[in-house]
């Protein structure tokens, strides 16, 4: 239980009313203070905004358009390292497997006792403090995830938004072939793979600004499958 003086503030995302009712008060009884918010773009608000935040809880399916996983995506892009547990009718090994992957912390399959909620949530608050790289670096090419910025050697690439994600997704797995159909799921978030060429195009503009004239090509389209990221020192 949170010491009476440092009151820990948790954040939960949960749009069922009877669920979100419970587990605030649970939580509250335990001494915690809880905001609450129905969506993930609403919670990517407050939350890009309260970096006070010890943990934040996070239900995988929500209204809206934007689901649980794509919140945690875009926290961990932003640099936001706070412990994050997901809730999830969900309980494949492969569905804990992408809510990890996406940058979860854990994950706890409904229904649950909320006992073991705040048993997890605590157990989280209690992990030394958040280890995870900020800097990603792929032979002479590096990325700093919290200034956003991108370097290869002494030049520095200007991207957008889309092509940040696009080569991060990248160097989290160099040497690796990444699919178009990959790229469109976890970078553009579609639930299915439509008939288009947008990794093409967006591929084509990254390459330009990553392997410029003179350099050693480091994107590689490797033919009827993909591309891949390999350093070129």
């Amino acid at each position: 239980m949170p010491s009476s003086d440092t009151i820990a503030h948790l954040h939960l995302v949960e749009d069922e009313p009877d669920m979100a009712r419970e587990i605030v008060t649970s939580l509250e009884a335990r001494g915690y203070s809880v905001s609450h918010s129905v969506t993930a773009a609403a919670a990517l608000d407050v939350l890009r905004a309260d970096r006070g935040v010890a943990v934040i809880i996070v239900d995988r399916m929500l209204p809206g358009g934007m689901d649980g996983l794509d919140l945690v995506q875009d926290l961990r892009d932003e640099g936001i390292a706070t412990p994050i547990l997901v809730l999830s009718a969900l309980g494949s090994v492969d569905d804990r497997v992408r809510g990890l992957n996406a940058g979860g912390d854990d994950y706890l399959t409904k229904p649950f006792a909320v006992a073991e909620l705040v048993a997890r949530v605590e157990a989280l608050r209690r992990r030394p403090p958040d280890t995870r790289a900020t800097t990603l670096r792929v032979g002479s090419l590096e990325m700093d995830l919290l200034n956003r910025t991108v370097r290869r050697g002494d030049r520095e690439v200007p991207l957008l938004p889309r092509e940040f994600k696009l080569l991060e997704y990248l160097m989290r797995r160099p040497d690796q072939v990444v699919t178009p159909a990959m790229l469109l799921t976890d970078v553009w978030h579609y639930r299915f793979v439509p008939q288009t060429n947008v990794v093409d195009v967006h591929m084509g503009k990254l390459r330009h600004k990553i392997d410029d004239v003179g350099e050693l090509p480091m994107i590689h389209r490797v033919r009827g499958a993909g591309f891949m990221l390999r350093a070129a020192d």
